[in-house]
């Protein structure tokens, strides 16, 4: 009489990368359920990082320019010598989610940002706007997008694709949700009382994170190594990653998004004046942003996943080409619809590839000292989008056809993620030449 096998031992849930309950084979909804406090604690860390993006901080631009009697450059200005700062700051704060328990670091990083919004809405002069842009930007779109993404990437192996794109969508339930109530708030009690709301819904947040974050995820089966290696099955060092060819050569296609989205995110109010249409009327468009966004984010993944970061990173840029040539030649609200679309299409992809590229090309035991320094000249990059695009407005030189140089620049950005792909997957020698 046969036997049947013995069940294999029962893994717990809060493992990845060697098949565990949940993941693999469990599917997707299995792989949600197992996991639910991990990825939901980094889709709080992107959705609490809004107030600190430059889609929400410019919600106020028209009401700040107008109260301080600033022109598109010196908000620019202003805007930019805040995000320089801060970029500076990542540099050696980025590389606290390598050291800090994850859950301790967000739920003070939600902390910090609340005060931050404070500081917004008490700025007496123009001046202090600096500080405010300043602290808005480190601990919102720079540390608490970090820190969910350094997570993400450390503790999913086979599904990074996935967790990256499902931590992802806190940022895109921020897009659709926070643009229609701030605007709809401060229209009743002004630009500095909706960010006093902003302060009080972070500080609201911020307790979550420890709570769901008191036992940290350990991808592998018992006793594994918890870090997952790189290119090479190795893990690159911070100065290994940056004097090498292929970090040289991705970064300018990596800094497209960065730079464009914040620039276009910037001037929405003035891209909505020059179309014709009204604030209220374009940011009511963002559902539509959300809606590609989400299914495009699952998409994203579950290509990374299939293919890897490397091969999934050229269709990135030309969707970012696509909404840019859109924003630039589109007139009418159909045009803004579609704008809109394409912008949370791009941005859906491009995070589960962004979010995914760096531990699968560099490993994980240095990912927040690599990402950090990634972080700091993206933000450095994007301090320039918004300064340059306010100063070339003021000297005549329209924002649609800046948005057609964006466009073209980033149909070039594809070609060189092909370029690099093909290189990189020919090159033996690859790893040889780290030292």
């Amino acid at each position: 009489m046969l036997t049947p096998p013995a069940s294999p031992p029962s893994r717990p849930a809060a493992q990845d990368a060697s098949g565990p309950a949940g993941d693999i084979e469990g599917g997707l909804g299995g792989f949600l359920s197992a996991n639910a406090r991990w990825l939901g604690a980094g889709a709080l860390m992107t959705f609490a990082s809004s107030f600190g993006q430059t889609f929400f901080i410019s919600l106020s631009a028209g009401e700040i320019r107008g109260e301080f009697g600033l022109s598109h450059g010196e908000w620019g200005g202003i805007y930019t010598l805040g995000t320089l700062a801060s970029a500076a700051t990542m540099l050696w704060a980025g590389g606290l989610a390598d050291r800090v328990r994850a859950g301790r670091l967000a739920g003070a990083l939600m902390a910090l940002l609340a005060g931050a919004c404070l500081v917004m809405a008490a700025s007496p002069v123009a001046a202090a706007l600096v500080g405010a842009v300043f602290l808005l930007r480190l601990f919102g779109q720079g540390m608490l997008y970090h820190t969910a993404m350094v997570c993400m990437g450390r503790w999913f192996a086979r599904r990074r694709g996935r967790a990256v794109a499902i931590a992802g969508l806190g940022i895109a339930v921020g897009e659709a949700l926070l643009p229609l109530g701030f605007v709809a708030l401060t229209g009743l009690v002004g630009w500095r009382g909706g960010w006093i709301a902003a302060a009080c819904l972070a500080l609201a947040l911020a307790p979550l994170a420890p709570l769901w974050l008191r036992r940290e995820r350990r991808p592998g089966a018992p006793g594994a190594a918890s870090e997952t290696p790189g290119l090479g099955g190795r893990h690159w060092t911070r100065p290994q990653a940056l004097r090498h060819w292929l970090f040289i050569a991705t970064f300018p296609a990596f800094l497209a998004q960065p730079v464009f989205s914040t620039a276009f995110f910037f001037q929405q109010a003035h891209l909505a004046d020059i179309k014709g249409w009204t604030l209220a009327q374009f940011v009511a468009l963002f559902p539509l942003y959300v809606a590609a966004a989400i299914p495009m984010t699952f998409l994203g993944g579950w290509i990374v996943d299939r293919v890897g970061a490397r091969r999934a990173a050229p269709a990135w840029p030309l969707l970012l080409a696509l909404a840019l040539g859109a924003a630039s030649f589109g007139q009418g609200l159909a045009a803004a619809a579609a704008i809109m679309a394409l912008m949370g299409a791009m941005q859906g992809y491009g995070s589960a590839v962004a979010g995914a590229w760096w531990p699968e090309i560099y490993g994980t035991r240095h990912l927040g000292a690599i990402r950090a320094a990634a972080a700091s000249v993206m933000v450095f990059a994007t301090a320039l989008g918004p300064g340059l695009s306010g100063m070339l407005i003021d000297a005549g030189v329209g924002l649609e056809t800046q948005l057609s140089g964006m466009s073209l620049y980033s149909l070039l950005m594809a070609g060189v993620f092909r370029w690099v792909d093909r290189r990189a997957g020919r090159d033996p020698d690859l790893l040889e030449r780290v030292k």
